[in-house]
């Protein structure tokens, strides 16, 4: 059993994201509060209090986030108190989640803590569902009569 195979198997945003450059940098001695959003690639080092929207993310080990994130790709060596929504996820040994996390593609390094529900999300696009036919009429119980009246 092969642990790689050839190299067209690995998920394009992986290729993709290790070549961009970080656009965008938290420092270690800042803490942000409010919501942001981003494009393109960016790391946090210091600790942000409110979501976060954007594409490519690393959290540093020193990094703290307290809020919910929604992103393509997630790489986690610090500490995350939120719900998680990315196409893929990695969390490395010093990584610390709490929250719900939902992702198409997870990798957890051993010592990394996980705490709440994963949920496998599929890479495709969820179709509509078919149109329901309409409910059946109910039909009336004839009522009883109650003895003594």
């Amino acid at each position: 059993m092969a642990f790689f195979s050839k190299k067209d198997d690995f998920p394009q945003s992986s290729v993709q994201n290790s070549k961009e450059a970080i656009s965008s940098i938290v420092s270690k001695d800042m803490r942000i509060t409010g919501e942001i959003r981003f494009t393109g690639k960016a790391r946090i080092d210091g600790t942000v209090e409110g979501n976060i929207k954007g594409e490519h993310l690393i959290l540093s080990e020193s990094g703290k986030i307290y809020g919910d994130l929604e992103l393509i790709s997630l790489i986690c060596r610090g500490s995350i108190e939120g719900n998680i929504k990315a196409q893929e996820v990695t969390t490395h040994s010093t990584a610390i989640l709490h929250g719900n996390l939902v992702a198409a593609n997870l990798t957890v390094e051993p010592g990394a803590k996980l705490n709440g529900e994963i949920t496998a999300a599929s890479q495709q696009q969820p179709k509509a569902p078919a149109p329901a036919s309409p409910p059946a009429p109910e039909k009336k119980k004839p009522e009883e009569k109650k003895p003594g009246k």
